[in-house]
């Protein structure tokens, strides 16, 4: 395998790893139940979901049920129409934080959205060394360009796993100002091809919003949802159980 092409596939597993842990483990185990994880693959996420996304899963669990129960209002977390494309970025770390900060401090307003799961935000938000991930990526990515001399493979490991707020912000931005409607649902979302291409399916949010406890977000024939086969892969292993297609 030549250099280049190398640097590509540990980008790829890299950022396919975010996607897995964000779209499968997240959003269709945490926040909506819609696959039920294992005991193994949910102690699993519990303990490495910090460290691998650098977000922590209940916090990201309730933020996205808040983004559904007022999706594209004034109390959406994060919309565009409340900003702009480009502002859904600052958008959604502010409100990361300010939940982050709520659940620590068991505030009822967030504590009450996420009642049902069973365990506490991770140790390294709690004790306030959130960034610990980060540096951990970090000497990772610059061990790899100094070890291997190739300052490229170790760019191509931290930029795919640094990339969940770009995945997050395509989805949370474009599919919900551009593309087209399955359902008329009472928030503006949107099915956005590209985006459900580059985020496994996330960019499919009409779909998923007119029926959120559904774990295959495609409708449509043409519609592929990338990780929906994630969930078929990882309930052949005994990782999850599908518990709801609705499409």
């Amino acid at each position: 395998m030549t250099y280049p092409w190398l640097c590509v596939l540990v980008f790829l597993a890299t950022y396919f790893l975010n996607v897995f842990y964000i779209t499968v483990l997240y959003h269709r185990g945490l926040a909506h139940g819609s696959v039920t994880l294992s005991p193994f693959a949910k102690g699993l996420l519990i303990h490495t979901g910090s460290w691998v996304t650098g977000i922590d899963p209940k916090a990201w669990a309730a933020m996205h049920r808040l983004h559904h129960a007022h999706s594209d209002k004034k109390s959406d977390p994060h919309s565009p129409w409340n900003s702009s494309v480009l502002g859904v970025m600052i958008e959604q770390l502010r409100s990361y934080e300010r939940i982050l900060v709520g659940l620590i401090r068991n505030q009822p307003e967030f504590t009450s959205i996420v009642k049902d799961l069973d365990f506490s935000v991770n140790w390294v938000n709690r004790k306030k060394v959130w960034w610990l991930p980060y540096l951990l990526h970090a000497v990772i990515a610059v061990s790899m360009c100094v070890i291997f001399h190739a300052g490229w493979l170790g760019a191509a490991y931290w930029l795919g796993m640094m990339s969940h707020p770009i995945q997050g912000w395509m989805v949370n931005s474009f599919a919900h100002k551009f593309g087209y409607r399955n359902y008329n649902t009472d928030d503006r979302s949107r099915n956005n091809t590209a985006v459900a291409w580059l985020v496994m399916g996330e960019g499919f949010q009409n779909n998923h919003h007119a029926k959120p406890l559904s774990a295959k977000f495609s409708s449509k024939w043409f519609e592929f949802d990338g990780g929906y086969l994630l969930c078929l892969l990882a309930q052949s292993v005994g990782a999850l159980k599908i518990e709801r297609n609705l499409s």
